[in-house]
């Protein structure tokens, strides 16, 4: 497992920083970049439910257009 700066680590502290949270992640797709992704917090019980979260996530988005 990396932990560092991911591709997007300059926009994830933008947004981390404008909206005072704990946390933050960004998902770039086709982005200067290419694709990528950045996720930010001090705190590894936030971390720990990221999982979940995308999980939960993936799922909204499946039954929103229609694919569960």
């Amino acid at each position: 497992m990396a932990l560092g700066p991911g591709k997007y680590d300059d926009l994830c502290t933008t947004v981390r920083e404008s909206a005072e949270a704990d946390a933050a992640l960004v998902i770039i797709l086709n982005g200067k970049k290419g694709c990528g992704f950045s996720v930010q917090t001090a705190d590894l019980y936030l971390l720990a439910d990221l999982p979940a979260l995308l999980r939960s996530t993936a799922d909204q988005i499946e039954q929103s257009y229609g694919k569960a």
